[in-house]
């Protein structure tokens, strides 16, 4: 059993005094006041920590439903491309993460490539090449979740040892939204329809065929959903075992984690299957277009910090977010208290 520490209710009752004792209305700073709030909780201090180093790990990985006609707008083969892109420092999240100054690792653990050339400490956790499709056969084979849910718990372990204040997870590889939908519809009882969305951009008939394909996955995997390292093996894949992993870890270590879109939320959901009570560590960066998250997050009580209707993954969203926890926490450093004014 994984211990997870309780964020300090001190602090947290600390902190709230101190908010309504600020220059301003009561609760007038809103959400803002409310993570202040749970980031002393998290640190066990008022005020918190800053939050300086910042660093985001991108889980990449192919998923053999990926192959199944119609699920995304995109190859398989773009996922290795992507692992390249990252590493030039031209993705989506590297831009979006610079201007925040987070840093960004990409980690392959399932990608459907060799990747000739990639330096060896990208492939350093890498569990197997691409996974099954999980409408004709399992994701996984067994024993693989486990070392991938152990995986992500090592390169947590590694990246808080580095010094970071707060971890983002990120994610690559195409047809991940169909894992997440499936995911999060065996963890909470939902059928298809009501969990797949549109993806990469795909039309509704490929929605309609998206749809098809998870509830036969559902069905095939049946009962064996109800134990977490079975649904990551029967539904899953590598990267969403590590990014559970991942994200059990940072709590483990009482370090606040960021989740980002659709498939963080899925890894969320399996995760706090795994570790109970993980979730109290966990802040959701932002409202994916994928209707998969929002009952995730609902499930674990979270509600998202942004609505920027994004959906390109990589943890690009969650970072946007790291301005406002910021903000956060200066309100609470840095304003003065009407007891002051003369």
């Amino acid at each position: 059993m994984i211990e997870i520490p309780v964020p300090d209710a001190e602090a947290f009752a600390t902190a709230q005094t101190r908010l309504d004792a600020l220059v301003k209305p009561l609760g007038a700073l809103g959400r803002l006041e409310e993570i202040a709030a749970w980031l002393c909780a998290a640190h066990g201090e008022v005020p918190p920590r800053p939050l300086d180093d910042v660093r985001v790990v991108v889980f990449a990985g192919d998923h053999g439903v990926s192959g199944v006609s119609g699920v995304s707008a995109y190859p398989r083969e773009i996922t290795a491309a992507m692992v390249r892109v990252f590493l030039s420092g031209k993705s989506g999240v590297n831009v979006l993460a610079a201007e925040v100054g987070a840093g960004v690792r990409v980690l392959d653990i399932g990608v459907d490539d060799g990747l000739v050339g990639v330096p060896e400490g990208v492939r350093a956790y890498k569990i197997r090449r691409g996974s099954g499709s999980i409408d004709v056969t399992d994701a996984l084979e067994p024993g693989e979740a486990e070392r991938a849910f152990d995986a992500g718990r090592s390169v947590a372990d590694e990246e808080i040892d580095a010094g970071a204040d707060l971890l983002i997870p990120g994610d690559m590889g195409i047809g991940n939204t169909t894992i997440a939908a499936a995911l999060v519809a065996a963890c909470l009882g939902l059928p298809a329809e009501e969990v797949v969305g549109t993806g990469t951009g795909i039309d509704e008939a490929g929605r309609a065929h998206k749809v098809s394909v998870v509830s036969t996955a559902l069905a095939r995997a049946g009962s064996r959903v109800s134990e977490p390292f079975s649904l990551l093996t029967s539904l899953g894949s590598a990267c969403a075992a590590a990014t559970a992993g991942f994200l059990v870890q940072g709590a483990a270590r009482g370090v606040p984690v960021l989740l980002d879109g659709v498939f963080s939320g899925a890894a969320a959901l399996v995760a706090h299957e795994i570790a109970p009570g993980a979730e109290r560590w966990w802040l959701a960066g932002h409202r994916s277009t994928e209707p998969s998250q929002a009952f995730a997050l609902k499930a674990l009580g979270l509600e998202p910090i942004l609505d920027l209707s994004l959906r390109l993954g990589e943890g690009s969203g969650a970072v946007q977010a790291v301005p406002t926890l910021r903000a956060a926490r200066a309100i609470i450093a840095d304003m003065g208290l009407l007891a002051d004014l003369a």
